[in-house]
């Protein structure tokens, strides 16, 4: 059976941002972060998400980690698990989204997509299963 994919795109804005390094020996510095971002467009509400933050010498990071999204998708409400992984570097940002599988709750339960988010703002492929 094939699944009717939908694509979600807005913009993402930070809220909160605290980061504390854990291992700063050597030319890279691993970090964990804590975020609190405001999603507008396509998907509406607040993400909080946990992340560790590898910050090389020259100032680019590389990040991997887990996000809690609540809110709206389309007309549809509930909340789902964001695997999100990226790098910053020269202060473009780059990253990659994959919906859990399972993670859907309320009227997003089978919620499954992929995506990203750049300087641009993000972009969601989604479909339900």
């Amino acid at each position: 059976m094939k699944m009717f994919r939908q694509r979600a795109t807005g913009r993402i804005n930070v809220t909160s941002y605290d980061s504390k390094p854990y291992d700063d020996a050597g030319a890279f510095t691993i970090a964990e972060a804590n975020i609190l971002e405001e999603f507008a467009g396509d998907l509406m509400g607040i993400g909080s998400a946990r992340f560790i933050i590898v910050n090389e010498a020259e100032g680019a990071a590389q990040f991997t980690g887990m996000e809690r999204f609540l809110g709206k998708l389309g007309d549809r409400s509930g909340s789902f698990i964001l695997q999100n992984s990226g790098a910053l570097r020269d202060g473009v940002l780059h990253s990659t989204w994959r919906v859990i599988a399972g993670s859907g709750t309320d009227e997003l339960v089978g919620l499954r997509g992929e995506g990203g988010c750049d300087t641009n703002g993000y972009s969601l492929e989604y479909w339900f299963e």
